[in-house]
């Protein structure tokens, strides 16, 4: 709860205190002439609030509200001033406590590309987090909110950020989002927010940390080397939650056959979660699949049309026993299973599709016939938790008004997004995320994976991570962590607390004090 009435800076020019009809315009100007915008002004609201862990009270102090970035310009040589191009919406908690700019503090963010930073925030890092239960006992509207015990800001503050056309922040008035909606210029902003932060608030002897999910593992890996060339700023250590850092291990359309391999041991865990594998342990699932997938299926793979036809039946029936398909669908397949089609596939005879961002989850299909799912029964079953949650947390207990939707996640950015920095290659970070490595070793590592994750699949997470080149010394820098949920596998309570748990030990193990 807050202790205190907030306390806010100057807020933005509203368009009635901008009006072109105010009196005093200059003279000679046309009566219904507009006038030039106003420069944006951060806007800003702190609120004092405490949180009971254990048998600790911790007093923190909340911000919410938008910072602005703002570049310095040149035309043809010439210092044209440090003008505003981006507000960016950001909630931050700082402890008040005695180690001052010598405490830890972790940024964090979500993927997409498109997301805000709504899930991490409210589902696992912040000191509040919502109630939207789990599988099989989903939590009704209109939902609540809750303390979060098991809060990282028990170890380390925390600054949440959304990127541009997510959460509140925009482009400036004239500016365009699409100059934002990109690898460079995405990875460019956020890390010009964390260097203003970083510098405001005296933290550059802090211990720092980053944490992404999704695509935020790509941003995060990526800002890690930015960091460190661009600002000499180098972090402690970095947390992927649900990492890719190549994308051709999710594209079923580059013709390597990879993302085929790397989803079998999901397929398989989401098998084992739908009954069947009968009395089989997940253990044992996995270690089977994982076996096949190491060796005998990528092989098969990769014979094509010459595989006898002995061979073949070999592998269909394999396939189909581990993925829990039928023998007459991974023949029709040709051995290759598209992911949205299998959480299609994998429940027909119920009616059913499965998630993919946590597969645990089912909904109903559309149709009994339908080739595809409308709709992702994961996502449907917390977004609307979600979005209640913050709307409501954001003004009532951190006292933060903006009439702009909460873009939760922004389909104009995701639409727009752009990897010209890639073109004609996969979309892959691992060299980023090495070079970073390299040039700081005691850079520290921390993967979460899901065994249920049907967006960023765990094996396939793994063989980058395989690969990364550094020396043999630095590998012991690289933790690895799983949870038997999915993408988001603080829905799952048993994971959410071991990953709390898991998450504070890294950043204390970690943080070189």
């Amino acid at each position: 709860m807050a202790d205190e009435t907030p306390q806010t800076s100057p807020a933005p020019t509203t368009p009635a205190e901008s009006s072109p009809l105010t009196a005093g315009a200059p003279v000679g100007s046309k009566p219904n002439a507009e006038p030039p915008p106003m420069p944006p002004k951060d806007d800003l609201v702190t609120t004092r609030h405490t949180l009971k862990v254990g048998r600790r009270t911790l007093r923190y102090t909340a911000t919410a509200g938008r910072i602005v970035l703002r570049a310095e310009v040149f035309e043809d040589g010439v210092f044209k001033g440090h003008k505003a191009k981006a507000e960016l919406s950001v909630t931050s908690y700082v402890l008040d406590a005695p180690a001052g700019a010598r405490r830890p503090v972790t940024f964090a963010f979500n993927g997409g590309p498109g997301s805000s930073s709504v899930w991490l925030h409210l589902g696992l890092l912040g000191p509040r987090r919502v109630d939207s239960g789990d599988v099989d006992r989903l939590t009704p509207p209109p939902y609540d909110l809750v303390d979060n015990t098991e809060s990282l800001l028990a170890v380390s503050d925390l600054v949440f950020i959304d990127p541009v056309s997510t959460g509140y922040s925009r482009a400036v008035e004239g500016g365009k989002p699409k100059d934002y909606h990109g690898f460079k210029a995405d990875i460019e902003s956020v890390g010009e927010l964390i260097r203003l932060w970083t510098t405001r608030h005296n933290r550059w002897l802090s211990p720092k940390f980053i944490a992404g999910e999704s695509y935020g593992t790509i941003r995060a890996a990526a800002l890690a080397e930015h960091l460190q060339i661009r600002h000499g700023l180098y972090v402690n250590g970095i947390m992927l939650i649900s990492s890719v850092l190549d994308l051709a291990t999710v594209d079923f359309e580059f013709r390597n056959d990879r993302a085929h391999v790397d989803y079998l041991p999901t397929y398989a865990a989401t098998a084992h979660f739908h009954g069947k594998h009968g009395r089989k342990s997940l253990k044992t699932v996995l270690a089977e699949a994982e076996e096949y997938a190491a060796r005998d299926y990528p092989w098969a793979l990769s014979q094509g049309s010459r595989l006898s036809a002995a061979e073949r039946a070999e592998h269909v029936t394999r396939l189909a026993a581990l993925t829990g398909l039928s023998e007459e669908y991974v023949d029709r397949a040709n051995l290759r299973i598209e992911h949205v089609r299998f959480f299609t596939e994998l429940l027909r005879d119920q009616g059913l599709a499965v998630g993919r961002l946590d597969s645990r989850f089912t909904g109903p299909l559309v149709r009994g016939n339908a080739e595809t799912w409308d709709a992702d029964p994961s996502m449907d079953a917390i977004s609307g938790p979600y979005a209640a949650a913050w709307n409501h947390y954001v003004r009532d207990e951190l006292g933060y008004q903006n009439d702009l939707p909460y873009a939760q996640i922004s389909e104009l950015a995701s639409t727009e997004w752009s990897f010209k920095e890639f073109e004609g290659k996969p979309v892959d970070v691992s060299a980023q995320l090495a070079r970073a490595m390299r040039g700081n070793p005691h850079l520290k590592v921390h993967i979460a994976y899901g065994y249920h994750d049907g967006a960023t699949p765990y094996y396939g997470a793994q063989d980058v991570v395989a690969h990364l080149e550094v020396p043999e010394s630095l590998r012991s820098n690289i933790e690895h962590a799983y949870y038997e949920a999915g993408h988001m596998m603080y829905v799952h309570e048993p994971s959410r607390l071991q990953q709390s748990k898991d998450l504070a030990s890294f950043v204390e193990r970690s943080s070189g004090r």
